[in-house]
């Protein structure tokens, strides 16, 4: 049975993407990923995951199986999302410049502002699941 193993994907101070495994993950690695984009900080994050096996490998050690599930923080999800903050705003109620805070990190939002966040999101994708084209 695979391992799960969240990765938390956040801005670096560079301003590039930084995906990091959980260091209290029941494994005995952990893991970082770089990049300009959070494509390429996955395919680095993968590329590290694939070298350690090769060389765990070679030392005759165990990795298990692993399932990685990849978490954002919200600056890094406000700056990655496809989502302009007016749509965000108008389908949380969140004001837009309360949302542009968040993005520079001027201010951090509270536990109920995150659900508002992620049923927003949720919610649009799973409307958009159900498109069909004819």
């Amino acid at each position: 049975m695979k391992k799960k193993v969240k990765a938390f994907i956040e801005i670096g101070k560079n301003l590039d993407f930084d995906i990091c495994s959980e260091p209290e993950a029941d494994v005995s690695f952990m893991l970082l990923g770089q990049g300009k984009t959070v494509s390429e900080a996955k395919q680095d994050f993968f590329d590290c995951f694939d070298d350690l096996k090769k060389s765990y490998n070679k030392q005759g050690k165990y990795i298990p199986e692993v399932e990685f599930e990849f978490v954002y923080d919200i600056p890094s999800f406000l700056k990655y999302s496809p989502f302009p903050l007016t749509w965000l705003s108008n389908a949380t109620g969140i004001n837009k410049k309360q949302l542009s805070h968040y993005t520079t990190e001027r201010k951090h939002p509270n536990r109920v502002t995150l659900g508002k966040i992620q049923n927003a999101v949720n919610n649009f994708v799973a409307d958009f699941s159900q498109v069909r084209f004819i």
